[in-house]
């Protein structure tokens, strides 16, 4: 049987009853740790339970960390469960849609991937984490991943126009690095 999943790294999932299988992935993150201390993944299998899915339309993957092993964990969980996947609606936060389908199409290209998240503002998004600096952090953290990470072979390449690459360089300037990846946070 071949079947369409959800994989979910959003506190917010879409409901909807076409998709036959949701797999909730990803451990506690620093941005969450308060408000979902046994990981990501529980707290979001506990939200849409509430909302009436039920609990066999559910896997749960509560040990990923990052983005990659999202993708490599969820998959080893749906191979050990012997579930087939054509396709894959992936819902992440608002900031990391395009680097988390980059990621899926290198670390499963055989699988059709369409990256959504929660719609919101920008002025929402820093209302539900509750400090801009992060926000803006995180957002110059996925920006320098969208660039990096294609040349280290962990996500296939996405285009980023000239005025983006521009705008990133700004923030980091401006001191904007909590989030870069560590090797590069500072100009050589």
């Amino acid at each position: 049987m071949t079947v369409r999943i959800l994989v979910v790294s959003s506190p917010e999932p879409p409901i909807d009853p076409c998709v036959p299988l949701i797999v909730f992935t990803g451990a506690t993150s620093r941005t969450a740790r308060d408000r979902m201390p046994r990981g990501e993944a529980e707290h979001y299998r506990e939200r849409v339970m509430e909302l009436g899915v039920p609990a066999d339309a559910i896997l749960v993957e509560p040990r990923a960390r990052n983005t990659g092993e999202n993708i490599r964990f969820s998959r080893a969980l749906l191979d050990e469960h012997q579930v087939a996947v054509s396709s894959v609606l992936l819902v992440s936060k608002p900031y990391e849609g395009r680097r988390a389908y980059a990621t899926a199409r290198k670390l499963w290209p055989e699988v059709e991937w369409v990256s959504a998240s929660t719609p919101m503002t920008t002025a929402d998004y820093v209302d539900s984490i509750g400090d801009a600096r992060l926000v803006i952090d995180m957002l110059a953290g996925a920006q320098q991943r969208l660039m990096l990470y294609p040349q280290q072979g962990f996500m296939i390449e996405q285009f980023v126009p000239k005025d983006v690459a521009a705008a990133y360089e700004r923030l980091r300037d401006a001191g904007f690095t909590s989030r870069l990846v560590a090797d590069t946070a500072e100009r050589n």
